[in-house]
Protein backbone atom coordinates (compact mmCIF):
# COMPACT_ATOMS: atom_id res chain seq x y z
CA UNK A 1 0.00 0.00 0.00
CA UNK A 2 1.45 3.45 -0.90
CA UNK A 3 -0.15 5.08 1.87
CA UNK A 4 0.63 5.68 5.44
CA UNK A 5 -1.96 4.39 8.49
CA UNK A 6 -2.60 8.21 9.78
CA UNK A 7 -2.46 12.21 8.36
CA UNK A 8 0.63 13.97 9.09
CA UNK A 9 0.76 17.54 10.31
CA UNK A 10 3.24 19.13 8.37
CA UNK A 11 6.00 20.49 11.39
CA UNK A 12 6.50 23.82 12.32
CA UNK A 13 9.38 24.42 12.01
CA UNK A 14 12.57 21.59 11.00
CA UNK A 15 14.50 19.92 13.91
CA UNK A 16 17.00 17.90 13.63
CA UNK A 17 17.69 16.97 16.68
CA UNK A 18 13.63 16.15 17.50
CA UNK A 19 14.69 13.77 14.40
CA UNK A 20 16.74 11.84 16.34
CA UNK A 21 15.09 11.31 19.04
CA UNK A 22 12.32 10.31 16.80
CA UNK A 23 14.82 8.03 15.40
CA UNK A 24 14.55 5.71 18.57
CA UNK A 25 11.28 4.67 18.15
CA UNK A 26 12.32 3.43 14.50
CA UNK A 27 15.56 1.80 15.02
CA UNK A 28 16.00 1.19 18.80
CA UNK A 29 15.66 -2.11 20.72
CA UNK A 30 12.26 -1.42 21.32
CA UNK A 31 11.72 0.55 18.19
CA UNK A 32 9.20 -0.35 15.10
CA UNK A 33 12.26 -2.70 13.26
CA UNK A 34 12.16 -4.99 16.14
CA UNK A 35 8.46 -5.42 16.81
CA UNK A 36 7.65 -6.11 12.80
CA UNK A 37 11.20 -8.20 12.46
CA UNK A 38 10.66 -9.78 15.57
CA UNK A 39 7.08 -11.09 14.87
CA UNK A 40 7.81 -11.64 11.05
CA UNK A 41 10.51 -14.40 12.31
CA UNK A 42 7.81 -15.94 14.76
CA UNK A 43 5.24 -16.15 11.86
CA UNK A 44 7.70 -17.77 9.50
CA UNK A 45 9.14 -19.79 11.99
CA UNK A 46 6.02 -20.85 13.21
CA UNK A 47 5.62 -24.83 14.22
CA UNK A 48 2.52 -26.58 14.59
CA UNK A 49 0.14 -24.12 13.01
CA UNK A 50 -2.57 -26.35 12.11
CA UNK A 51 -2.88 -27.06 15.53
CA UNK A 52 -3.30 -24.01 16.89
CA UNK A 53 -3.47 -21.87 14.11
CA UNK A 54 -5.39 -18.62 16.00
CA UNK A 55 -2.02 -17.94 17.94
CA UNK A 56 -0.39 -17.46 14.47
CA UNK A 57 -2.90 -15.46 12.82
CA UNK A 58 -2.46 -12.64 15.72
CA UNK A 59 0.77 -12.52 15.19
CA UNK A 60 0.87 -12.39 12.01
CA UNK A 61 -1.57 -9.88 11.75
CA UNK A 62 0.56 -8.13 14.17
CA UNK A 63 3.32 -8.32 12.43
CA UNK A 64 1.83 -6.95 8.88
CA UNK A 65 0.69 -3.39 10.64
CA UNK A 66 4.37 -3.18 12.02
CA UNK A 67 5.66 -2.21 8.07
CA UNK A 68 2.90 0.71 8.08
CA UNK A 69 4.60 1.83 11.39
CA UNK A 70 8.11 1.84 10.66
CA UNK A 71 6.61 4.07 7.31
CA UNK A 72 4.49 6.61 9.54
CA UNK A 73 7.96 6.34 11.84
CA UNK A 74 9.90 7.33 9.23
CA UNK A 75 7.92 9.99 7.36
CA UNK A 76 8.09 12.10 10.61
CA UNK A 77 11.55 12.03 10.45
CA UNK A 78 11.83 12.71 7.10
CA UNK A 79 9.58 16.08 7.77
CA UNK A 80 11.58 17.09 10.84
CA UNK A 81 14.61 17.20 9.16
CA UNK A 82 12.65 18.68 5.77
CA UNK A 83 14.44 22.50 5.48
CA UNK A 84 17.39 21.62 8.32
CA UNK A 85 19.53 23.00 5.53
CA UNK A 86 20.28 25.49 2.64
CA UNK A 87 18.87 24.33 -0.90
CA UNK A 88 21.15 25.03 -3.32
CA UNK A 89 23.83 23.37 -5.82
CA UNK A 90 26.38 25.33 -4.62
CA UNK A 91 28.56 23.38 -2.50
CA UNK A 92 30.72 26.14 -2.14
CA UNK A 93 28.52 28.10 0.07
CA UNK A 94 28.53 25.51 2.89
CA UNK A 95 24.76 24.91 2.80
CA UNK A 96 25.14 21.72 5.01
CA UNK A 97 27.22 24.11 7.97
CA UNK A 98 24.59 23.24 10.43
CA UNK A 99 24.38 20.20 10.61
CA UNK A 100 27.53 19.98 12.56
CA UNK A 101 25.36 20.81 15.45
CA UNK A 102 22.84 18.14 14.61
CA UNK A 103 22.66 15.43 17.05
CA UNK A 104 22.87 12.57 14.53
CA UNK A 105 24.93 13.93 11.48
CA UNK A 106 24.24 10.30 9.66
CA UNK A 107 20.91 12.24 8.70
CA UNK A 108 23.28 14.54 6.53
CA UNK A 109 25.91 12.34 5.87
CA UNK A 110 24.90 8.72 5.57
CA UNK A 111 21.17 9.80 3.85
CA UNK A 112 19.24 12.71 2.14
CA UNK A 113 18.88 13.82 4.59
CA UNK A 114 16.08 11.45 5.98
CA UNK A 115 15.56 8.47 8.05
CA UNK A 116 17.85 5.49 8.79
CA UNK A 117 17.69 2.41 10.65
CA UNK A 118 19.22 3.20 13.46
CA UNK A 119 18.27 4.64 17.02
CA UNK A 120 18.56 8.07 18.82
CA UNK A 121 22.48 7.45 19.16
CA UNK A 122 22.81 6.76 15.67
CA UNK A 123 23.54 2.69 16.09
CA UNK A 124 22.20 1.06 13.71
CA UNK A 125 19.51 -1.69 14.19
CA UNK A 126 20.70 -5.40 14.13
CA UNK A 127 19.17 -8.31 14.05
CA UNK A 128 20.56 -9.41 17.19
CA UNK A 129 17.09 -7.63 18.55
CA UNK A 130 14.79 -10.37 16.87
CA UNK A 131 14.09 -13.13 19.45
CA UNK A 132 12.21 -16.40 17.92
CA UNK A 133 12.97 -19.04 19.94
CA UNK A 134 10.28 -21.54 18.75
CA UNK A 135 8.53 -21.81 21.97
CA UNK A 136 5.11 -20.33 21.68
CA UNK A 137 4.52 -19.54 25.71
CA UNK A 138 7.91 -17.83 25.37
CA UNK A 139 7.54 -15.86 22.39
CA UNK A 140 4.19 -14.47 23.22
CA UNK A 141 5.50 -13.40 26.88
CA UNK A 142 8.84 -11.86 24.93
CA UNK A 143 6.42 -9.95 22.31
CA UNK A 144 4.61 -8.30 25.72
CA UNK A 145 7.59 -7.30 27.16
CA UNK A 146 8.10 -5.69 24.27
CA UNK A 147 5.39 -3.71 23.44
CA UNK A 148 5.37 -2.50 26.69
CA UNK A 149 9.16 -1.60 26.61
CA UNK A 150 8.57 0.24 22.97
CA UNK A 151 5.41 1.71 25.15
CA UNK A 152 7.62 3.31 27.84
CA UNK A 153 9.74 4.57 25.25
CA UNK A 154 7.04 6.16 22.76
CA UNK A 155 6.13 8.11 25.81
CA UNK A 156 9.11 9.35 26.95
CA UNK A 157 9.80 10.49 23.42
CA UNK A 158 6.81 12.42 23.16
CA UNK A 159 7.55 14.35 26.69
CA UNK A 160 11.39 15.31 24.53
CA UNK A 161 8.97 16.89 21.39
CA UNK A 162 6.53 19.09 21.34
CA UNK A 163 6.47 18.91 17.29
CA UNK A 164 2.27 18.44 16.38
CA UNK A 165 4.04 16.16 13.92
CA UNK A 166 5.81 14.05 16.10
CA UNK A 167 3.39 14.10 18.18
CA UNK A 168 0.28 13.21 16.53
CA UNK A 169 2.48 9.98 15.03
CA UNK A 170 3.21 9.12 18.94
CA UNK A 171 -0.13 9.09 19.70
CA UNK A 172 -1.18 7.04 16.85
CA UNK A 173 1.42 4.37 18.02
CA UNK A 174 0.49 4.52 21.59
CA UNK A 175 -2.89 3.46 20.47
CA UNK A 176 -2.34 0.97 18.53
CA UNK A 177 0.77 -0.46 20.22
CA UNK A 178 -1.44 -0.47 23.31
CA UNK A 179 -3.59 -2.53 21.22
CA UNK A 180 -0.81 -5.07 20.46
CA UNK A 181 -0.05 -4.90 24.22
CA UNK A 182 -3.40 -6.39 25.01
CA UNK A 183 -3.57 -9.31 22.12
CA UNK A 184 -0.44 -10.49 23.58
CA UNK A 185 -2.54 -10.08 27.13
CA UNK A 186 -4.98 -12.44 25.96
CA UNK A 187 -3.23 -14.76 23.85
CA UNK A 188 -1.17 -15.77 26.85
CA UNK A 189 -4.38 -15.92 28.80
CA UNK A 190 -5.57 -18.46 26.63
CA UNK A 191 -2.44 -20.22 26.35
CA UNK A 192 -2.03 -20.14 30.57
CA UNK A 193 -5.17 -19.35 32.27
CA UNK A 194 -2.90 -16.72 33.83
CA UNK A 195 -4.98 -12.90 33.69
CA UNK A 196 -2.19 -11.44 32.30
CA UNK A 197 -4.51 -8.20 31.56
CA UNK A 198 -4.23 -7.39 34.93
CA UNK A 199 -1.37 -5.97 34.51
CA UNK A 200 -1.81 -3.30 32.40
CA UNK A 201 -1.31 -0.57 31.65
CA UNK A 202 2.46 -1.09 31.37
CA UNK A 203 3.37 2.34 31.73
CA UNK A 204 0.87 2.67 34.49
CA UNK A 205 -0.45 5.91 32.38
CA UNK A 206 -3.31 5.52 30.54
CA UNK A 207 -3.39 6.65 26.49
CA UNK A 208 -6.10 9.23 27.95
CA UNK A 209 -3.18 11.66 29.29
CA UNK A 210 -2.09 11.94 25.92
CA UNK A 211 -4.92 14.62 23.74
CA UNK A 212 -3.35 12.71 20.35
CA UNK A 213 -3.96 9.94 21.41
CA UNK A 214 -7.24 10.37 22.63
CA UNK A 215 -8.33 11.03 19.12
CA UNK A 216 -7.83 8.11 17.89
CA UNK A 217 -9.40 6.42 20.57
CA UNK A 218 -12.47 8.05 20.02
CA UNK A 219 -12.32 6.60 16.67
CA UNK A 220 -12.26 3.50 18.06
CA UNK A 221 -8.70 2.56 16.96
CA UNK A 222 -7.50 0.56 19.92
CA UNK A 223 -10.41 -1.78 19.60
CA UNK A 224 -9.63 -3.17 16.51
CA UNK A 225 -7.12 -5.77 14.75
CA UNK A 226 -6.84 -5.41 11.34
CA UNK A 227 -5.44 -8.85 9.44
CA UNK A 228 -4.36 -6.77 6.51
CA UNK A 229 -5.75 -9.67 4.68
CA UNK A 230 -9.57 -9.96 3.22
CA UNK A 231 -9.37 -14.07 3.06
CA UNK A 232 -6.53 -14.84 5.63
CA UNK A 233 -5.92 -15.14 9.40
CA UNK A 234 -9.77 -15.56 9.85
CA UNK A 235 -8.78 -17.28 12.99
CA UNK A 236 -7.18 -14.13 14.86
CA UNK A 237 -10.89 -13.47 16.72
CA UNK A 238 -10.74 -16.32 18.53
CA UNK A 239 -8.15 -14.75 20.86
CA UNK A 240 -8.97 -11.13 20.17
CA UNK A 241 -12.16 -11.07 21.25
CA UNK A 242 -14.55 -9.99 24.71
CA UNK A 243 -13.52 -6.30 25.80
CA UNK A 244 -10.60 -3.96 26.12
CA UNK A 245 -9.50 -3.51 29.22
CA UNK A 246 -8.82 0.01 29.57
CA UNK A 247 -12.71 0.98 28.58
CA UNK A 248 -14.65 -2.10 28.94
CA UNK A 249 -15.74 -1.93 25.11
CA UNK A 250 -15.95 -4.69 22.69
CA UNK A 251 -13.04 -5.64 20.63
CA UNK A 252 -13.31 -7.03 17.29
CA UNK A 253 -11.24 -8.21 13.88
CA UNK A 254 -11.50 -6.50 10.69
CA UNK A 255 -10.44 -8.42 8.00
CA UNK A 256 -8.17 -6.00 5.83
CA UNK A 257 -6.49 -2.92 6.37
CA UNK A 258 -7.12 0.18 6.95
CA UNK A 259 -8.26 2.75 4.80
CA UNK A 260 -4.68 5.10 4.63
CA UNK A 261 -3.72 8.89 3.53
CA UNK A 262 -1.68 9.57 0.96
CA UNK A 263 2.15 9.66 2.09
CA UNK A 264 4.09 13.58 2.13
CA UNK A 265 5.94 14.19 -1.04
CA UNK A 266 9.05 14.94 -0.26
CA UNK A 267 10.98 17.25 -2.31
CA UNK A 268 14.30 17.27 -3.75
CA UNK A 269 17.03 18.27 -1.62
CA UNK A 270 19.73 19.99 -4.21
CA UNK A 271 22.55 20.45 -1.89
CA UNK A 272 22.56 16.69 -0.66
CA UNK A 273 22.37 15.37 -4.46
CA UNK A 274 18.97 13.85 -3.09
CA UNK A 275 18.39 12.60 -5.20
CA UNK A 276 21.03 13.94 -7.78
CA UNK A 277 19.13 13.09 -11.42
CA UNK A 278 18.30 16.78 -12.06
CA UNK A 279 19.08 16.58 -15.78
CA UNK A 280 16.08 14.17 -15.85
CA UNK A 281 13.33 15.09 -18.50
CA UNK A 282 9.93 15.10 -16.86
CA UNK A 283 8.37 14.08 -20.06
CA UNK A 284 10.80 11.37 -20.64
CA UNK A 285 7.74 8.89 -19.92
CA UNK A 286 4.91 10.88 -21.33
CA UNK A 287 5.07 8.82 -24.74
CA UNK A 288 5.22 5.37 -22.68
CA UNK A 289 2.39 6.26 -20.63
CA UNK A 290 0.01 7.94 -23.10
CA UNK A 291 0.49 4.20 -25.11
CA UNK A 292 -0.42 2.31 -22.07
CA UNK A 293 -2.79 5.00 -20.90
CA UNK A 294 -1.33 5.62 -17.68
CA UNK A 295 -1.91 9.33 -16.03
CA UNK A 296 1.06 11.11 -14.85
Amino acid sequence: MDRLPIELPTPKNPSPNDAAAVQELLGGKFGEMSTLMNYTYQSFNFRGRKKIRPFYDVISSIAGEEYGHIEVVAYTVNLLLTGASKRGFDPTTAPLADAVNARNTHHFIASGQAALPMDSMGHFWTGDNVFSSGNLKLDLLHNFFLECGARANKMRVYEMVSDPTARTMIGYLLVRGGLHVVAYAKALERLTGVEVTKLLPVPNLSNNAFPEARKFMENKLHLKLYTFSKDDYQQAGLIWNGTHPDDGQEVEVVFGSPEGFPAPDLEAEPQLNAPGDDEIDPEMFADIAKKLGIKL
